[in-house]
Formats: structure tokens, C-alpha cells, sequence
């Protein structure tokens, strides 16, 4: 071929992804904003580990071959020291598809701006002469596989909105009309305080402020009962712990709910499909809203207690996830590390971490006592299963999803980290998962009880189930685009 300014742009391309250095300065651009772009850069990383690993340790020792003759080609076409070990498959296009392959998973967007430089390296190592095309070929094979079985550990998530039924009776509320909501400027940024914001967008609404001193549900059931035949709506800023107080007081009163995410993660909002003030206040407009569960938790006396007396001594409500055990520490630990390092991997850092520090947990489940080293409860079936719980596909189930980890098996914390490592959680003897429409469980010794992230409770019986009536949440029924492939689906 004749010189031409393609030789200098192969050559550079072909050496900057050199010890995948190209895709490394790539992930460390796309991790500096959340959401999207940020998983996608440790999807994509996990992805070149892999790839590398098999193509360049794995099957170039296996499968040697000779590389073409690069001395016979002209100086301005080849690069400074080319490679001398095997030539088969190629470790460049193995970890360009890689990489290209996972971004595109969590973001098609980016994984089409990604595919033409992915491909460039790839090309690259044939117009440089230190590959064969089969060579690039397979190595993108090898790649791209290997970033499609990264679902296996790490399912992707195509919407963000868990599907739900959609009422047309909840009120309208033009301008707030009707809305007591209250605001925990406590929750998320600690310099920022909704309440303001909320008075501008809804001028119509009671909004009041968390009173730190003060239960929050025991001040917005206050508020309510002053304006009685007024009230037609309750209405929440902040984050999920503060949306299941309001929703306790939603579901006592039958009033729907409005959602206005306000917290650091905002598990509850995402699942409904309310992303900003704005949204809140749209469906309110509308008067649209889903069918959304609610959990229950009877706080029991202890088995011996007088038969005669109180059977349930105190009600507790969640909104995503209830657990025993060392669960609350394992999510607080995942949520430290997720904004750095995605949900999965942060999850399985955590979950080496609590295990070697947690104490088993003797409990009665289905009338047979067992030890573990937690015990998982959501709202609804949570997705995927048999594997680490990520998100719930519907908010209107009736069902509770059950899931714990026996320490009673010799190994067991081995046996569970070696069993997610291979994505085989789901079939090992340590793992158990069920759905139910109601659960009794007895602790030897009173435990620590944690709902949507915070620990509430210290109990030796609870009884978990869900409400007979969902609660109205509002949210717009038409289905829309916007984003990352966020459709709202009704």
C-alpha cells in the first residue's frame, strides 16, 4: 500500500491500546458522570479482564501461531517493537470488543460512538502487520462473548420503571390542590432543602418541613387530620425512608401518594419512574397514578407470651426491602461503593466483607429452625433469580420475595462466594429463595430489624405480609423515551 495519512493514525491507535491503556482512559472519562456512563465504564472494565485473561493467558498458550512476516512491510507502515508471542487471537480486538460490547449493554448511545474505534484498533493490527485477520477475528469473538456472559453476574437492567397497574381514580391536583407533602431536608445533599422548590412548583400545597425533633409520620398524620375534608393527596421529598413513613400514612388514611425522589440513591422513585420534581408534578397535573404495594411488618410477642394478650404489638411498613441478620451492613456497604464501582462488584466486595465479619443468626422459618447469616425480604419479587437481588420488573405482585444464606453448611461462606463468583449462586446448597404471600419467622435471640436501609426494630417474632389494598402512587401513563432507554410503562 502506499503511504498515506491512515499509516500514522493505524500506528497511533494500534499502540495507545496497548495494555488496553486507550479503553482505561475512556472508562475513567465516562465514570466521571453518574448513572448510565458510569456503569457502563465498570461493565466495560470487567469485561477487558476477562477478555484479556482468556485471549492472552488462556488461548495464546494454547493455540500458538506464527505472526506475518512485519519486517517485509515498508517503515511507515509498521510500529516500534511488534509483539513476538503468539499471534492467535488477537489481544487488542479481544479486549476493543470487549469493551465496545459492554459499554453498548448499559448504554446503546455510547456503544455506537465506541463501535468505529473499537473496530479501528482492531484493523489496526493487520495494516501494522503484527496480526492475521482470522487473528482480529477471533479475538473479537472472544470479546464480545466474554462481555455478553458479564449478564450472567451482572444483569442489565433495560428500564429503570418496574411495570405496575395503572388507576385513573386518584384526584387531580392542579398547582398542588389537595397535597399535603412534606420535605426531609435531611435526606440526600444536606445543603439542599426541596421545601422551597416544592412552595414555587406547587403553590397550591401544604409543604412542610421535617421536624428533626419529631416523627415524621406522626407529623405528617398531624397535618393531615387538621385539613381533613381538604386532604386528598400526601405527598413526600426525600429519600426511601422517608417515602415508606409516608407511605405508612398513606395507606392508613387510603389517600394516594406523591413521590418527589429527594435521597442519595432513591431505590423507590427510580422503581416508580419519578426522576425529578418536575415528573412528580406532571402526574399530580394529570391525575395518573399505578397500583404500588406496600409491605407490612407485625412486630409479634415473644411465643410465650400470654395468649390472651395483644397479638401484634407494633406495625412497621417498607417500601423495597426488610431484612435480619447482616444484610443491613452488606447494603450499607454496597451503597458506600457503588457510586465508584457499579452494583455488582460493589455488592460482591461487600459481601466478602460482611461474611467474614458477620455472627450466624439462629432462626425459625417455616417451622424449622435454622442458622444464618441473613435473612432478605422484598416488596415484591426482585429480579434476577437465584442471584444477587438488583431490581423488582413489577411494583403490584401481592407476593413477598424471600432469600437467605444458611450458615449452617460446613464452608458455607466459602461455598456462597465461590458460588457468585461463578454465577451459580441460584444452585448452591447455601442459597434459598422463595415467594409468598406471607412469612413467620422466630429468633432465638431478639434481632436487629432493618427496612428500606435503616434499622428500626430489636424483636424476637415478626410476621411479614403484604397490605390487602396498594397504595396509589402518581405517575404518568403514557409511554415515553427519555434518557437512557427509560420508558414509562403502564
Amino acid at each position: 500500500m502506499p503511504p498515506s495519512p491512515l499509516d500514522t493514525a493505524m500506528k497511533s491507535v494500534s499502540t495507545a491500546a496497548n495494555h488496553s491503556l486507550l479503553w482505561f482512559a475512556i472508562a475513567a472519562l465516562l465514570a466521571s458522570r453518574r448513572g448510565a456512563s458510569r456503569k457502563a465504564a465498570a461493565r466495560g472494565l470487567l469485561a477487558i479482564a476477562g477478555a484479556s485473561g482468556t485471549a492472552n493467558a488462556l488461548l495464546k498458550p494454547v493455540l500458538p501461531r506464527r505472526r506475518p512476516a512485519a519486517a517485509e512491510l515498508p517503515a511507515y507502515q509498521t510500529i516500534d517493537n511488534p509483539p513476538t508471542s503468539s499471534s492467535f487471537p488477537s489481544g487488542h480486538a479481544a479486549s476493543a470488543a470487549a469493551f465496545a460490547t459492554a459499554v453498548a449493554l448499559e448504554s446503546p448511545r455510547l456503544g455506537l460512538v465506541m463501535a468505529p474505534l473499537a473496530a479501528s484498533v482492531a484493523y489496526s493490527r493487520v495494516h501494522v502487520g503484527v496480526h492475521w485477520g482470522s487473528d482480529v477475528l477471533a479475538g473479537a469473538a472472544v470479546g464480545t462473548g466474554v462481555a455478553l456472559a458479564t449478564r450472567r453476574w451482572w444483569p442489565v437492567r433495560s428500564t429503570d420503571e418496574a411495570r405496575a397497574r395503572p388507576l385513573d381514580t386518584v384526584p387531580e391536583l392542579p398547582r398542588g390542590e389537595g397535597l399535603v407533602i412534606v420535605s426531609n431536608q435531611r435526606s440526600g445533599d444536606q445543603e439542599y432543602d426541596p421545601a422551597n422548590e416544592l412552595e414555587t412548583a406547587l403553590p397550591k400545597a401544604v409543604v412542610l418541613r421535617a421536624d428533626p425533633d419529631r416523627d415524621l409520620d406522626e407529623q405528617l398524620d398531624a397535618a393531615v387530620a387538621e385539613r381533613e375534608d381538604w386532604v386528598r393527596a400526601i405527598g413526600v421529598a426525600g429519600g426511601d425512608g422517608t417515602v415508606a413513613a409516608a407511605a405508612a400514612v398513606a395507606g392508613r388514611r387510603r389517600l394516594p401518594l406523591v413521590v418527589v425522589p429527594a435521597g442519595t440513591l432513591n431505590h423507590f422513585a427510580r422503581d416508580v419512574g419519578i426522576y425529578d420534581m418536575q415528573e412528580a408534578v406532571d402526574a399530580t397535573g394529570a391525575g395518573e397514578a399505578v397500583a404500588v404495594d406496600l409491605g407490612l411488618i407485625d412486630v409479634l410477642p415473644d411465643a410465650g407470651a400470654d395468649p390472651d394478650g395483644e397479638q401484634i404489638e407494633r406495625l412497621r411498613c417498607f417500601i423495597n426491602t426488610a431484612s435480619l441478620g447482616s444484610y443491613p451492613d452488606l447494603v450499607r456497604l454496597r451503597e458506600k461503593w457503588q457510586p465508584r464501582w457499579g452494583k455488582w462488584p460493589a455488592f460482591a466486595a461487600a459481601l466478602v466483607v460482611v461474611l467474614h465479619r458477620a455472627e450466624p443468626v439462629e432462626i425459625r422459618i417455616d417451622g424449622r429452625w435454622t442458622s444464618v447469616w441473613f435473612l432478605f425480604v422484598g416488596n415484591g419479587p426482585y429480579h434476577p433469580r437465584g442471584a444477587v437481588p438488583a431490581w423488582r420488573p413489577s411494583l403490584d405482585s401481592g407476593l413477598l420475595d424471600v432469600r437467605w444464606l444458611r450458615a449452617d453448611v460446613r464452608f458455607s461462606r466459602l461455598r456462597a462466594i465461590a458460588a457468585l463468583l461463578l454465577g451459580a449462586l441460584g444452585h448452591s446448597r447455601v442459597y434459598h429463595q422463595r415467594e409468598v404471600a406471607e412469612l413467620e419467622v422466630e429468633l432465638t435471640v431478639p434481632g436487629m430489624l432493618a427496612t428500606d436501609g435503616e434499622v428500626v426494630e430489636e424483636a424476637g417474632r415478626y410476621r411479614f405480609r403484604v397490605a390487602k389494598d396498594a397504595i396509589p402512587v402518581y405517575r404518568r401513563h403514557e409511554d415515553r423515551w427519555t434518557g437512557r432507554d427509560r420508558p414509562f410503562v403502564g
